[in-house]
């Protein structure tokens, strides 16, 4: 959450920032009145102001806008990944990471069902999603070379399956289901395209204002001179099968450029570069073969010019003499007498014809399989773990003339709309009655009467059946059966109430409007036979990779029925449905705002027109009514059991009570939920994300005790790793202090970064490696306060001094005393015993110093010294050690002399006598001593210190200072154990979950282009068409228990301390016998030394 907000801030400009224009309402549940009109009013504020996306609960709107928006950026990724819903402004990022995270978290496989008519903006739709899920699920090399596949797939398979159509640029002219698949932990690690019905048709023939399929013209314009000369290429106008609409270019499309993207699509995907340019030879030798026309002589067909033949047979590997021979003729099997034999045909101008295009039309369709089978081959894998399905299918169309293709492609979308309808309206209604749900059921327009009229079997029996039985009784081109199907259609439905019939035709009454369907070549399209004579032709090219492309055997004997083209689609969208039926789930309802392709162009009737047939009002009704989350019990338990103690890890009870238990803890109002008889029902969004928010919290609890045990783990490994090295360097040298032999590194013993006063005198970005207050002593043996500071540049001596002039006069300020460079340090000197002391010995002049920390500063120093100079720094043991003083006025500067002495106890006696001073101090340690490694426990205080107790400044406030430098005394806590595990702080106390309420929010006739009659589905869609909670009881405050008061201002060294300013009252949780007790302030519960606090 910080990190999404936090972007939105640092970019004022962006379009999800604070300021952002209102319009309208993002969920149109929300709305004040549910009408078609208001539906249209909002969704055109939306479009106007440049909102695409608009939700109906969890079902997205989304409007093309026909330009680029700017809204599908990095940035737009990241704000939208992980967030809830309603964090953000409706989009179908926030759709996709829905679906991917339900996937990870349910275990469940997830698809999204995008539905409109040509023209709405479904693929771009498809294309975003694929992206989004590219960039949010991780993995390495392997997995992104199947993302590059799964991206790439959709330039291929444009160029090869989509065309311009009057209504649409960029038209798809297949359907394509694809299935991501992903690992357990969500990468995508592989893929399955399964594609429906191509519109083979469009190979042959185009409508006025359209165009082929985009390879052709990619061919034309992108190919090399080299390649154009190979494959014959000459100007679109030139070919038969590119002509016939007098289209050849899209506005904002550039072949050329789409070509090379085509072929690295190919490279990417792993087809071998010998296969790349066959698939060209294919796709030029198609065009090459459109050319070919024929001649009536004498009732048969001949080909017209035979030397077109010849670059055709070329570009396939066969042979002219062949080619000609199958065009003009077929061989027939003729049955007399019980006997068989085959007997050649000669064929007319219009069978010849037909022949060449049948040719045509195989070749394509079987090279556009191959591709899509190549990319499945190159992310299929053995066994599937969990996936996600993008449905990106032809829409809704209607075209001037609209034929068999069009009668299929709307087929398939009043499939799609009966899902939305028995999952969105009828399911739910029903599911609340079978749960015992209070509900008033809501009336809608149920399209399943149109769905039977096309694909019933019997009774009556469907379009498709009848169509069937018709073309099974067909004879060669069949003339006439056309007429004959129009007559048994009018017979077998002619009284249905979606059907009507014309002189030329039939009309079916779809849910998104009346079709008049041509009846002309219905027949031969869904025979869709392939004569054996082609199938043998194809199997003479001396390519193995055409040859590849008719595996079929003609040698068995076929009695069984072809399988027509519209049994196939009705089996495939039947498949298809239960395919998305074992998923869950997600719909994107496309709309298209216009005809003319234009941005900010409104055409309220049209959009009124779609609005009314996707059912909108009656999705947000049932919506608005009805409850917007449910789970069985089982699965409840299971996401949110970690929010309390008594559900995790298991609830023992039943279901029903623990799911109870749960709602009850987070204190969900009672009218936010009902209890169904397998299912909890949740109403709005919010009351969900309460849930998630808290059961966030949780997680986020834990990772911190996670990573706060891991890091305290690396740092007590990498403190003993310095304890042992800084032992190292006194290891038999020097006796050590118990209290200290143990003691974890810290460093910064002065809290530098809250010391700006000592700050100023280090570089901007200097790094401290060790801070302390240690006692220098002058020629006399008088003890100083001064700040030692180490860095990578060199050691810092700061101390205090009176102002003496200016307005600042009389006040104490630090003072840079001496600044020593490593070069210019020559050594230092110790005793052998367990005192603090050592000198620093050094070009001009030594500093004798005390520090309780000196091991630590001594290690870090070497470090440091050898670092610049190259060389060990010399450190020398003994117990009479001598240092030279600083030169001041006209006397000398001389030396003194350092004894020590065996004496009592652990602190150091201090005796000076003239140039001498000598230092008495009881055994410590033995020379040979090491720390221990210790998982428990550590000691942390400091040696015992002569005349006063003392440790280093951790911040005792300013305030304590007395004017004499000298007498300043310190308090010293000492941490002598911690106190046992049991009394470190409970973690995962929950703050009030915070609940999101803010809502944002041609040429010729064109007449089809008009919006369409609604026939019988609209009149029969039109026909179909409390008191606030009183508040949850504010929690009691909790009883106040013994609190304290800072003495002193102190830093926490370590995660489970707390810090706190001279001064600060805070509760006492815990006193512990250790001097560590337990304490809390603002929200956070830690220990602290109890000696720098005083109980109130």
């Amino acid at each position: 959450m910080q990190r999404r907000s936090h972007g939105v801030q640092k970019a004022k400009y962006h379009w999800q920032s604070q300021n952002v224009k209102q319009s309208g309402v993002d969920d149109m549940v929300l709305l004040s009145k549910i009408t078609e009109d208001a539906i249209v009013e909002n969704l055109k504020k939306r479009y106007m102001d440049d909102y695409i996306f608009t939700y109906i609960g969890p079902v997205l709107i989304s409007v093309n806008p026909f330009k680029q928006m700017p809204y599908f950026t990095e940035r737009e990724i990241e704000l939208y990944q992980g967030a809830a819903q309603y964090e953000n402004p409706p989009h179908i990022y926030a759709l996709t990471d829905n679906m991917y995270r339900n996937m990870m978290i349910d275990g469940e496989n997830q698809c999204v069902i995008i539905s409109g008519e040509s023209g709405a903006g479904k693929t771009v739709a498809a294309k975003y999603i694929m992206g989004y899920i590219s960039k949010v699920s991780g993995g390495g090399a392997k997995v992104q070379h199947i993302k590059d596949i799964i991206l790439q797939s959709n330039p291929l398979l444009e160029a090869f399956g989509n065309a311009k159509t009057v209504r649409n640029n960029n038209s798809s002219r297949f359907g394509k289901y694809f299935e991501i698949q992903f690992s357990r932990g969500g990468e995508p690690d592989g893929g399955k395209i399964s594609n429906f019905l191509l519109e083979k048709s469009r190979v042959v023939s185009q409508n006025d204002s359209e165009r082929n399929f985009h390879i052709y013209y990619q061919l034309i314009e992108g190919t090399s001179a080299q390649q154009k000369e190979g494959l014959g290429i000459m100007t679109p106008d030139y070919y038969f099968y590119l002509n016939q609409s007098g289209t050849y270019k899209v506005d904002g499309t550039n072949d050329s450029k789409d070509f090379h993207e085509t072929m690295e699509a190919m490279q990417v995907i792993g087809i071998p570069g010998d296969i790349q340019a066959q698939v060209l030879q294919i796709v030029a030798g198609i065009l090459h073969l459109g050319n070919i026309s024929f001649i009536e002589a004498g009732n048969y067909g001949q080909v017209e010019s035979m030397d077109l033949l010849a670059f055709p047979a070329y570009l396939l590997a066969i042979d002219p003499n062949r080619l000609q021979e199958k065009l003009t003729s077929r061989k027939m099997d003729s049955k007399w007498g019980g006997k068989s034999e085959s007997i050649n045909v000669t064929l007319n101008q219009e069978q010849a014809t037909y022949t060449r295009d049948a040719l045509a039309k195989a070749l394509y369709a079987r090279l556009f399989d191959y591709l899509v089978e190549a990319i499945n081959k190159a992310i299929q894998k053995p066994h599937e773990e969990f996936s996600i399905g993008v449905l990106d299918i032809y829409g809704f169309e209607i075209f001037q003339r609209n034929g068999f293709e069009q009668f299929c492609i709307n087929f398939v979308n009043e499939k799609l709309q009966q899902i939305f309808i028995e999952l969105t309206l009828k399911a739910e209604q029903e599911e609340y009655v079978q749960e015992g749900i209070k509900w008033t059921p809501i009336q809608y327009f149920n399209n399943k009467i149109v769905c039977d009229l096309i694909e019933n079997k019997l009774n009556p029996p469907g379009v498709m059946s009848v169509l069937d039985d018709v073309c099974a009784t067909m004879h060669a081109k069949g003339e006439g059966a056309d007429s004959t199907l129009l007559q048994k259609l009018q017979a077998a439905v002619g009284i249905h109430e979606h059907f009507n019939s014309w002189n030329s035709g039939f009309v079916i009454h779809h849910y998104a409007g009346k079709v008049s369907y041509d009846i002309n070549g219905f027949c031969e399209r869904n025979r869709d036979v392939l004569f054996p004579d082609l199938i043998e032709l194809m199997q003479s090219s001396e390519h193995d990779f055409i040859r590849s492309l008719f595996p079929e055997n003609l040698n068995t004997d076929k009695k069984s029925r072809p399988t027509t083209a519209g049994s196939k689609i009705k089996r495939q969208a039947n498949d298809l449905v239960n395919t998305l039926m074992k998923c869950t789930p997600h719909y994107i309802r496309c709309i298209k705002p216009n005809e003319t392709k234009r941005p900010k162009d409104w055409e309220e009737s049209r959009v009124k027109h779609q609005v009314e047939y996707l059912g909108l009002r009656e999705n947000i009704r049932v919506r608005r009514a009805g409850f917007a989350y449910r789970r069985i019990f089982t699965k409840f338990l299971q996401r949110y059991a970690i929010l309390t103690d008594e559900t995790w890890p298991r609830w023992r009870g039943p279901e029903q009570q623990g799911v109870l238990h749960l709602l009850r803890s987070v204190n969900m109002d009672i009218d936010q939920y009902q209890m169904g008889r397998t299912k909890i029902f949740v109403k709005n969004p919010e009351s969900l994300f309460l849930l998630e928010e808290m059961r966030e919290r949780k997680f986020d609890t834990f990772a911190r005790t996670i990573q706060k045990a891991w890091r305290r783990y690396i740092a007590r490994k990498k403190y003993e790793q310095m304890r042992e090295e800084a032992s190292d360097i006194l290891y038999n040298s020097k006796e050590r202090r118990k209290h200290s032999i143990n003691r974890n590194f810290v460093g910064d013993y002065l809290g530098l970064e809250q010391r700006p006063e000592l700050r100023q005198f280090l570089a901007k970005r200097e790094r401290v490696d060790f801070a302390d207050s240690v006692n220098k002593f002058d020629r006399r043996f008088k003890s100083i306060k001064r700040d030692l500071i180490l860095t990578p540049k060199g050691i810092y001596l700061i101390g205090r001094e009176k102002v003496k002039k200016g307005p600042e006069k009389g006040q104490i300020k630090e003072v840079l005393k001496r600044k020593l460079e490593f070069g210019s340090i020559s050594g230092i000197s110790l005793s052998t015993r367990q005192d603090d002391f050592f000198i620093l010995h050094e070009a001009q002049y030594d500093s004798l110093l005390e520090s309780n920390f000196k091991t630590e500063f001594l290690s870090l120093l070497s470090k440091r010294y050898e670092d610049v100079t190259r060389r060990k720094l010399a450190i020398s043991f003994t117990d009479r050690l001598e240092f030279r003083v600083k030169k001041e006025g006209w006397g000398g500067g001389g030396s003194r002399v350092v004894v020590f002495q065996n004496g009592m106890g652990d602190q150091a006696q201090l005796k000076p006598a003239g140039k001498t001073l000598t230092i008495t101090v009881g055994n410590g340690l033995p020379k040979s001593s090491k720390p221990t490694r210790k998982s428990g426990p550590q000691s942390r205080g400091g040696g015992q210190n002569h005349k006063a107790s003392r440790a280093h400044q951790n911040g005792a406030n300013q305030f304590f200072r007395g004017p004499k430098q000298s007498d300043i005394t310190y308090s010293s806590p000492h941490k002598q154990s911690r106190p046992p595990q049991t009394a470190l702080p409970k973690l995962g106390f929950q703050k009030a979950a915070r609940v999101s309420t803010h809502n944002h929010s041609n040429q010729g006739n064109m007449d089809f282009l008009n919006v369409p009659d609604e026939g019988m589905s609209g009149k029969q869609r039109k026909q179909s068409i409390g008191q606030r909670p009183p508040p949850a009881p504010k929690p009691q405050p909790r009883p106040q228990g013994p609190r304290c008061r800072a003495l002193y201002q102190y830093i926490g060294q370590d995660t489970d301390e707390i810090s706190f300013e001279f001064n600060d009252v805070f509760d006492l949780v815990k006193e512990d016998p250790s001097g560590w007790w337990t304490g809390r302030i603002r929200g956070k519960e830690g220990l602290f030394p109890g000696n720098y606090v005083e109980k109130i």
